[in-house]
């Protein structure tokens, strides 16, 4: 029997072949001699946009020298249809500029793209084929299905992008400093009286004073510092050095002997004083200035550098006169340590002595507080009384986290400062305003974390998944798995999972889905079920279609 069979097919091929060929209308009558694929097979949409390729293929001796057939992709959703770009194919007598199917058959391939519509979520593309001769129309008897659709996992995604806070610089302790100088003849290591009774002396001890009397304020030491000014042999200056360091260290005793009991005091000997002597040079305006700093850069023995600067004659007597004077002397320092006012402190001022806090307070105040409204309130004062920019960005942020966007990009233009977070805060707006070139841009420019984390949410709007799953290592937010399982990465995607938010379910739910494990998918859909929008979306998403 099989010896018969097959020229008894290889019969009725021909037959067939030849029926087909006899006419172009009666190529309609055998759509079984033609195929039709598509890739990919489930569609998907990707940046609203349904992208497909479609293929037809017909037998050997099917198409007819003188057929148009015309090929209609057709995408059939829930509440309408979506038609794509008719793909016309000629016969090989035909003489129009169609693509040309020969007798011996062949395959044509075209893409299209549909853009998407609620409702195409539960789809399928079909092809409707139609011979056109003389003028005439013969449709085929029915459409070819090709491809189901569409998934739509993507657009779980969160666009609100990621406000960033402008960090304040509050100090918790603030070191304070008070220096007074002693200054001494040439050549001489001799405190002369009046240095003890200058303005600046006496501030010195009215600071000290003050300090240890302060309880928020903790003197840590106190120092001194003894220089000689570079002119003469180096043995000499430092010996000189030292001596002042002495005769400083007996004048500051005496002076403080009745306040400073206790306080740690530290002494030094400098030497030669080139840094002092280099940063007068360079805030003078002497002749040859940049001469002298040139010399002090070129050569770092202490003799060669004085030995190069008397030769400049006519500019010594100048630093002798203005500079080196400067540099004969010995300073006292106090180190103080303030302790700013303590979290408890500062709310507790809320209230009540809102008006004694300055721009870096009110701005870690505002860190303190948890309810929105309140930091509404703080950053609004420290923004209006400071015209403080990181005021009014921290208040854009507040508005933001509120959905107020107006509010958010009246603050934001009141910013004089466009910094980092100012870029990365208009950022979130544009992508608001589904400005996502826009948005992208200012991420780019602002550079923050949160400004990654926002260029990978639009990088899964885009398609670009993996691009995604890159930037947004770290974040903790649905967004994060999202990435993960875009680019099936379904363990990465469980495990960044968190929440037991219904977003969080849905998203488990899909991940078990694709593993196919029908126990921890009945189980996430509970927690999918009892939220009204997702459980509508369940019921159409074709992420679901094999477990249902």
């Amino acid at each position: 029997m099989k010896k018969n069979l097959l020229p008894t097919l290889a019969l009725a091929l021909a037959g067939f072949a030849f029926v087909a060929c006899s006419s172009p209308a009666k190529m309609a009558k055998h759509p079984e001699m033609v195929t039709a694929t598509c890739a990919p097979q489930v569609l998907e949409v990707v940046a609203d946009v349904i992208t497909a390729t479609y293929t037809v293929s017909f037998a050997e001796g099917y198409f007819h020298p003188r057929a148009i057939l015309d090929v209609l992709p057709v995408l059939v959703y829930k509440g309408g249809e979506s038609v794509g770009p008719v793909m016309k194919l000629q016969g090989e007598k035909i003489l129009d500029n169609y693509r040309v199917i020969p007798r011996s058959g062949a395959s044509a391939s075209q893409t299209i793209q549909f853009a998407y519509k609620p409702g195409m979520e539960a789809s399928h593309l079909e092809l409707r084929l139609t011979v056109a001769d003389k003028g005439n129309l013969y449709p085929f008897p029915y459409p070819y299905k090709i491809a189901d659709g569409a998934n739509i996992t993507y657009k779980l995604v969160s666009l609100n992008g990621s406000p960033a806070f402008a960090p304040d610089a509050y100090q918790e302790i603030i070191r304070e400093q008070k220096e007074a100088q002693i200054m001494y003849l040439v050549n001489s290591s001799t405190v002369r009286p009046r240095e003890l009774t200058k303005a600046e002396v006496r501030e010195f001890e009215q600071f000290l004073a003050d300090a240890l009397k302060d309880e928020r304020r903790d003197v840590k030491n106190t120092e001194i510092i003894a220089y000689a000014s570079p002119e003469g042999p180096t043995a000499f200056n430092n010996r000189l050095s030292a001596n002042r360091e002495r005769s400083a260290q007996t004048a500051y005793m005496n002076a403080t002997r009745r306040i400073a009991t206790g306080v740690d005091l530290r002494t030094v000997s400098m030497g030669e004083d080139w840094e002092g002597f280099k940063a007068l040079v360079s805030e003078s305006n002497i002749e040859d200035k940049n001469l002298i700093l040139r010399v002090l850069e070129m050569y770092s023995d202490p003799n060669v550098r004085e030995r190069e600067i008397r030769n400049m004659s006519r500019v010594f007597t100048t630093l002798q006169d203005k500079i080196l004077p400067e540099l004969r002397r010995a300073r006292w320092i106090a180190n103080v340590d303030f302790t700013n006012y303590s979290s408890d402190e500062l709310l507790n001022m809320v209230n009540t002595q809102l008006d004694l806090l300055d721009e870096e307070a009110l701005l870690r105040v505002g860190t303190l507080l948890n309810a929105n409204d309140d930091k509404i309130r703080i950053y609004k004062h420290a923004a209006e009384k400071f015209n403080s920019s990181r005021g009014y960005n921290n208040l854009a942020v507040c508005y933001l986290n509120s959905n107020d966007l107006a509010s958010a990009k009246a603050a934001l233009a009141r910013a004089h400062n466009q910094d980092a977070h100012v870029k990365n805060n208009l950022g979130v707006v544009a992508m608001r305003e589904s400005r996502f070139d826009d948005a992208y841009n200012l991420f780019t420019q602002a550079g923050l974390t949160e400004s990654k984390y926002s260029m990978g949410t639009i990088d899964i709007r885009n398609g670009k998944y993996a691009d995604a799953a890159a930037k947004l290592v770290g974040e903790g937010h649905h967004n994060e798995a999202l990435a993960y399982l875009l680019t099936n990465q379904l363990d990465k995607a469980a495990a960044t999972m968190k929440c037991q938010c219904p977003r969080a379910s849905y998203i488990r739910a899909i991940i078990a889905a694709r593993k196919g494990d029908k126990s921890a998918w009945a189980k996430e859909m509970e927690a999918v079920n009892a939220n009204a929008t997702f459980k509508a979306r369940a019921e159409t998403d074709i992420e679901f279609a094999k477990m249902w």
